[in-house]
């Protein structure tokens, strides 16, 4: 008889949400201990109001250390350089406290781990054990997709995304910003770290070129560029950290389950950041894998094959149409003739003058 009832193969954010659920249900649940101490992260991530209730409901939301999340009250969005057009969204106007969190990726992790550590049905492991169920959970570069005999479904973009810390001289107000122009896509989100009421995380997706120029600028050279980049908008810019950049891509894993084995996150899906909802998903796929389980019969196994279809069928469905929004969007403002340009930026101004579609679109992301 195995001692664990699921082994968790990954030990990020996914990995540790998923463990925390399972065990939740009195399910014995092995974790991989992480082989390698993470360096600085600058990375901060989106979430919906769905991800926060579920992190709450782990209770490591109310664990986060002060200034660790910051509300988005407003965000504004923007066409092509010497356009007037943008797109606004308002928590007020949607009716709710907010549109989103943005959270320090660091201080989240360490707010899962150290909830993991008082979980007594979850034992932290150096290598991979026997259990009913295997959830895999290692990212992107999953080498069980393989084992498993999962194809990986990559198209790659021949963009890269820098991400860094920013601190402005004005204050932001929780408004985010964010800057549709062709050839890339620059977001501004706002933050509380290092400088509260200052902050910025920093996420701008440029073609492989120009970003690996980017990268090798000193400090005042890539601060100019990115002043030039934003304009006024934000107050003067200053980086406050490291810059860190990575490949982009969307793809998708050929299937995600099958007899004693699942895939949830990026190890399954992984979609351009422009929409801020890749972690969202792979949250979304812990709390439906965890209500799958919860709610299986009595008779089947936590790996029983068509149980996990339940899984598969109900995550395929919505991962796939970000997936297709956030590529459309990006081809879109990809384009650079003149009259897609205007059409484009056209458009933005039509949907930030139709109240019930902005109120749809806000509806959307809030749900996700």
């Amino acid at each position: 008889m195995n001692r664990y009832d699921v082994s968790i193969r990954g030990s990020g954010i996914v990995g540790k949400a998923l463990a925390l659920s399972l065990a939740k249900l009195g399910l014995q649940i092995a974790l991989s201990r992480p082989s390698v101490p993470p360096g600085e992260d600058v990375r901060a991530y989106a979430l919906s109001a769905k991800s926060v209730e579920l992190l709450r409901a782990l209770k490591v939301w109310d664990g986060l250390p002060p200034l660790a999340a910051t509300a988005v009250y407003d965000m504004r969005v923007e066409g092509d350089a010497g356009s007037v057009a943008a797109l606004e969204f308002s928590a007020w106007e949607q009716g709710v406290g907010e549109l989103a969190w943005i959270v320090d990726a660091a201080a989240l992790e360490a707010s899962l781990a150290q909830a993991v550590r008082f979980q007594a049905h979850i034992t932290e492991v150096d290598a991979p054990v026997t259990a009913a169920l295997v959830a895999v959970c290692e990212g992107k570069a999953s080498t069980e997709r393989e084992v498993r005999g999962v194809e990986w479904q990559r198209h790659g973009y021949g963009q890269t995304a820098i991400a860094a810390r920013l601190v402005a001289d004005q204050p932001h107000r929780g408004v985010a910003r964010q800057w549709f122009r062709s050839p890339d896509v620059l977001a501004l989100l706002p933050f509380d770290r290092p400088e509260a009421g200052h902050s910025y995380g920093l996420v701008w997706s440029l073609p492989e070129a120009r970003a690996e120029a980017l990268m090798a600028l000193d400090e005042p050279g890539f601060t100019q560029a990115l002043q030039d980049a934003v304009g006024a908008s934000a107050g003067t810019l200053r980086l406050a950290s490291a810059r860190a950049a990575w490949p982009l891509a969307l793809a998708q894993a050929s299937r995600w389950s099958g007899a004693g084995w699942v895939l949830l996150g990026d190890a399954a899906h992984v979609v351009h950041p422009l929409a801020g909802q890749g972690l969202n998903l792979g949250l979304a796929d812990v709390e439906v894998l965890a209500r799958v389980l919860r709610e299986r019969e009595t008779w089947r196994s936590v790996g029983d094959e068509k149980l996990l279809r339940r899984y598969e069928r109900e995550r395929a469905a919505p991962t796939w149409a970000m997936g297709r929004v956030t590529d459309g969007l990006l081809q879109l403002f990809a384009v650079e003739s003149g009259p897609v340009r205007e059409l484009r930026n056209r458009g933005l101004t039509l949907v930030n003058q139709l109240a019930p579609l902005k109120r749809w679109l806000t509806g959307r992301a809030l749900d996700s």
